[in-house]
């Protein structure tokens, strides 16, 4: 039997989900989680063969406690079951340690599916997700100016964008759009993910 915890913050989808695998011979639910604080707790009481995880959930989102099952439990498998299917939320998941991600408005036989797969140790992705992760590893790798790269720096190290064009003797809006081209080429929108997001692809 695969043991498999339910993580979801709207009763009425948590409820269906638990009823589609309840209804599955091989497949026996544990627990049911309505956020993801509650999701992490039980996950290690009830140590599941696979956590069924929402990603937007209030307290604690689904990668946030992905990343901490994980950390407590290395051996359990998380499968994201979302309606999110954005580049970004993708990545974060996997990034969290998610072993697989689902759409909810994937056929019931998809999801049963990607919850076996993933309890026999594979990855499961829906054919949109998929899809989309090879389009991404399809594009050219992005790579920054020198002059964009010494501005990320700087921005890595706390200096404000005044700070900045001070120490590199240009003006405030210069850094301004040097920093835009950053935030379009790295496909981010703050800072803070600029500078994680260009250590991850190891271009500081």
């Amino acid at each position: 039997m695969i043991r498999v915890l339910v993580a979801d913050d709207h009763p009425i989808v948590r409820g269906g989900i638990v009823a589609l695998l309840a209804a599955a011979p091989d497949i026996e639910v544990v627990g049911e989680a309505s956020d993801g604080l509650e999701a992490v707790a039980m996950a290690a009481t009830l140590a599941p063969d696979v956590v069924l995880m929402d990603l937007r959930m209030p307290g604690l989102d689904g990668d946030a406690a992905t990343a901490r099952i994980l950390t407590d439990r290395p051996q359990a498998r998380v499968v994201i079951l979302t309606t999110y299917e954005t580049d970004a939320s993708i990545l974060t998941a996997i990034e969290a340690g998610a072993s697989g991600y689902l759409l909810k408005a994937a056929p019931q036989d998809e999801i049963l599916a990607g919850v076996r797969s993933v309890a026999r140790g594979e990855v499961a992705l829906a054919p949109a997700i998929a899809a989309m992760l090879v389009n991404r590893v399809a594009k050219p790798s992005i790579s920054l100016s020198p002059r964009e790269t010494e501005v990320l720096t700087l921005v890595a190290q706390g200096d404000s964008n005044p700070t900045i064009a001070k120490k590199l003797f240009v003006g405030e809006a210069t850094v301004k759009t040097h920093l835009l081209h950053v935030f379009e080429k790295l496909e981010v929108s703050d800072r803070t993910r600029a500078v994680t997001r260009a250590m991850e692809l190891g271009l500081l």
